[in-house]
């Protein structure tokens, strides 16, 4: 179930435990978690945990975590995969972060595109879901240019940095 994938730009791949030191650069970042339902990382071990207790969900086949390498620089700027997979409904839910001095290039949509084509085809699933606070305009942008379809506003619906958050609920079918 977990592969790589390559683009022209992107290498994308299961995370490592290797991965911790650049990821922990982009998790303490405040701009770019300002939207994700983690606190500001301040030290690498975070890091570490976060990649293992996702090593252990995709272990389950729950979720998959992949790293968003650079081919030019193999930097890694990024990651993405499926936050949960329900097979028994044959849907998921994607997340996605690029480091903020890689923003507006089109390596969100260009690593989303990924994991749809594998969701729909090699892992037959029929829907797959994002779920995006309010604010985040940008977020908002690359599923709309990806044609996924906004179904509504789930009202304090999760409890994200201390209080309860909307979050915007957007869907791709694989029919679509």
């Amino acid at each position: 179930m977990i592969q790589d994938f390559t683009t022209e730009r992107l290498h994308v791949r299961k995370m490592t435990a290797s991965d911790a030191t650049e990821l922990f650069k982009i998790w303490s970042d405040p701009v770019v978690t300002q939207f994700m339902n983690i606190e500001n990382m301040t030290e690498e071990k975070q890091a570490i945990d976060i990649i293992n207790y996702l090593g252990n969900l995709a272990d389950e086949n729950k979720a998959i975590r992949y790293s968003i390498i650079e081919r030019n620089t193999n930097k890694i700027i990024g990651s993405c995969g499926y936050n949960s997979l329900d097979f028994e409904n044959s849907k998921c839910e994607i997340g996605y972060e690029i480091a903020h001095q890689y923003w507006g290039k089109g390596y969100a949509s260009e690593a989303i595109s990924m994991l749809l084509e594998n969701a729909f085809n090699n892992l037959n699933l029929n829907r797959v879901e994002a779920k995006v606070e309010i604010d985040n305009v940008a977020s908002v942008k690359v599923l709309q240019k990806l044609n996924f379809t906004y179904e509504g506003t789930l009202r304090q619906t999760e409890k994200s940095k201390g209080r309860f958050i909307d979050l915007q609920i957007f869907s791709k079918l694989q029919s679509d």
